[in-house]
C-alpha cells in the first residue's frame, strides 16, 4: 500500500489540529497495531488539551516550532525532534513560529475515538484555537 500525502483529505480534529489519517487499521483494512496521521497547526494556534487514556503517541516534528505541553512540563520543540507522550498524559501544542507546524503522529495501540478525552477551550481560556485552515486544495471538514 502506498499513499500520497498530497492527495489525502484533511479534517479539523477534536483537538483543533488539521489532520489526515495516513494509515489506520480499521479504515484501511490492514493488520497494524498503530495508526499514523499527518497534522498541521497554523501559526499562533494551539491544540486543545487532550489525552489518550490507553495509547501512547509519538510526534515527529517535520516543520515549524512551538511549545509542547505534557502534563505540567513545557518544552520548546522544533523541526527534527521527536516527542513521546505516554498513555494518559494531558498534552497540547502551541505553534509559536511564523509558519505552520507540521508533524507525524504515531498512536499505539491505534487511535480510537473512545480513548480520547479533550478539555474544551472554555475550560482553559488561555489556550487559543485557530479557525483558519491550512492552505491546501484538498482539505475537508469532518463532521
Amino acid at each position: 500500500m502506498i499513499k500520497d500525502i498530497s492527495c489525502c483529505s484533511y479534517f479539523e480534529a477534536v483537538d483543533r489540529t488539521w489532520l489526515t489519517e495516513l494509515l489506520h487499521p480499521e479504515r484501511d483494512g490492514i493488520d497494524l497495531p498503530y495508526s499514523i496521521a499527518h497534522a498541521t497547526l497554523l501559526p499562533g494556534a494551539a491544540s486543545l488539551p487532550h489525552r489518550l487514556r490507553k495509547s501512547s503517541e509519538v510526534y515527529i516534528i517535520l516543520e515549524g516550532e512551538g511549545l509542547m505541553h505534557i502534563e505540567s512540563d513545557v518544552q520548546a520543540i522544533h523541526a527534527g525532534q521527536t516527542v513521546l507522550i505516554p498513555p494518559g498524559s494531558w498534552q497540547h501544542l502551541q505553534n509559536t513560529g511564523e509558519k505552520a507546524m507540521k508533524f507525524f503522529c504515531i498512536v499505539h495501540p491505534f487511535w480510537r475515538a473512545g480513548d480520547e478525552e479533550v478539555i474544551s477551550s472554555s475550560q482553559l481560556p488561555e489556550v487559543a484555537a485557530s479557525s483558519q485552515r491550512p492552505a491546501a486544495s484538498c482539505l475537508q471538514q469532518r463532521s
